[in-house]
């Protein structure tokens, strides 16, 4: 299973956060548009990545809800047929919900950088440091605190959880007592 070091951050200034990101970046930024169906899945989290050409991907993952650096445990299986994947999965689990996304992808290094706006939620930023096999979560978290200070992330921006459970929390609290 693969692994990463990551944080994920609330945004207030994403003009000023993109332009730090492209600066660090190996190369221009790549939009892209996701839809994440999240499944009730016994065990962590389970969610098809569906990017509108036709192609999916299948996310299942382990990580602690904690603000801060945290490790993922990761599997990632693509699909041609995301459509009839959604229908099994439905199907044999039912859907927690679903997550629509405009990311810019922006790769330095090793690093992840996901500048994200979430529909329903706003801004956000993720950090993701993909670890070796032979790599420390310390050496991972080392790298995710100096990208923090270099895109100006504040330890109060960092928030935990998925997208999903945001969502969850603010749909919740828009319902009138007794629904």
């Amino acid at each position: 299973m693969a692994r990463n070091v990551e944080i994920k951050a609330r945004v207030n200034q994403p003009a000023q956060l993109r332009e730090l990101a492209l600066a660090l970046g190996d190369g221009p930024g790549q939009l892209i548009r996701q839809k994440d169906t999240f499944y009730n899945a016994p065990l962590g989290r389970l969610k098809l990545r569906e990017f509108g050409d036709g192609t999916g991907e299948l996310i299942a993952y382990n990580r602690p809800d904690q603000e801060g650096p945290k490790t993922s445990q990761y599997s990632l299986s693509p699909t041609h047929n995301p459509e009839k994947l959604h229908t099994a999965l439905a199907q044999a689990l039912g859907v927690r919900g679903v997550v629509i996304k405009q990311r810019t992808l922006v790769l330095t290094g090793r690093t992840r950088i996901h500048l994200d706006h979430v529909a329903g939620l706003g801004d956000f930023m993720e950090l993701e440091v993909v670890l070796t096999a032979d790599e420390t979560l310390e050496q991972g978290m080392t790298v995710v605190r100096d990208l923090m200070s270099r895109l100006e992330i504040a330890a109060a921006d960092l928030i935990e959880g998925a997208y999903i459970d945001h969502l969850e929390a603010k749909n919740s609290a828009s319902q009138p007592p007794g629904n």
